[in-house]
C-alpha cells in the first residue's frame, strides 16, 4: 500500500465502515469530544476538522473499521491536548507595541485564575487609600474627577497617587522591587 493520500482510497474507508447518518453522528461525537477538552467552540471545530484531515490522511492505519469511532476519538483528543500545550507554553509580552520593542523575554501563560490570585495578593499589600483609587479608576472606571470628588482630595492629587502606585506594582510584579512586609 503506497503512503500518499489517495482520495479514492479514503473514500472506501468512510463509505465501507458508515452510512452518511452515522458519519455524521461520528462527527458531532468527535466535536463533543473536542469541546470537553477545550471548552471554545470554535476551537473544537478547529481541532474536529484537523483531527478529519489526520484521519483522512492516515486511514491506512486504522486496522479495524469497527474500531472507526474510538480511532477518530483519539485522533481528536490528541489534537485538542497538542492545542492546549501549544497555546499554553509560551506567549508574547503583551505590555510591548512590536517584536523589536519587546525586552522581555517570552513570558510563561498564566491562568486567569493565577493572575486573580496575584493581583489580589498585590492589592492587599497596598495603603487602603491608594487600593480605593485603582480599583475606582481601573475596576470601576471611575474618572479622576469622580475619584476625586469621592475622596475629596485635589484631582492632581489623584493622578499623582494613581501614578506611583502603578509604578510601584510594576516593580513588585517585575520583581525588581521588593513587597512590603
Amino acid at each position: 500500500m503506497n503512503d500518499e493520500y489517495s482520495p479514492v482510497e479514503s473514500g472506501k474507508l468512510l463509505q465501507s465502515s458508515s452510512s452518511e447518518d452515522e458519519l455524521r453522528e461520528l462527527y458531532n461525537q468527535m466535536v463533543r469530544v473536542a469541546y470537553s477538552k477545550l471548552y471554545n467552540k470554535s476551537d473544537a471545530l478547529d481541532v474536529v476538522q484537523e483531527a478529519w484531515v489526520r484521519m483522512l490522511a492516515n486511514h491506512h492505519t486504522l486496522r479495524e473499521h469497527s474500531k472507526l469511532s474510538a480511532w477518530a476519538k483519539s485522533i481528536t483528543v490528541n489534537v485538542a491536548l497538542n492545542l492546549n500545550k501549544e497555546s499554553k507554553r509560551w506567549q508574547r509580552c503583551s505590555t510591548c507595541e512590536t517584536d523589536e520593542a519587546c525586552r522581555h523575554s517570552l513570558l510563561p501563560a498564566k491562568t486567569e485564575a493565577e493572575l486573580m490570585i496575584e493581583i489580589s495578593e498585590l492589592l492587599g499589600v497596598l495603603d487602603a487609600k491608594s487600593r480605593t483609587m485603582l480599583l475606582y479608576k481601573f475596576y470601576y472606571g471611575f474618572k479622576d474627577q469622580e475619584i476625586a470628588d469621592a475622596m475629596k482630595e485635589p484631582v492632581g492629587t489623584i493622578k499623582a497617587r494613581i501614578h506611583r502606585t502603578k509604578i510601584q506594582l510594576k516593580r513588585w510584579m517585575s520583581g525588581s522591587g521588593s513587597l512590603p512586609g
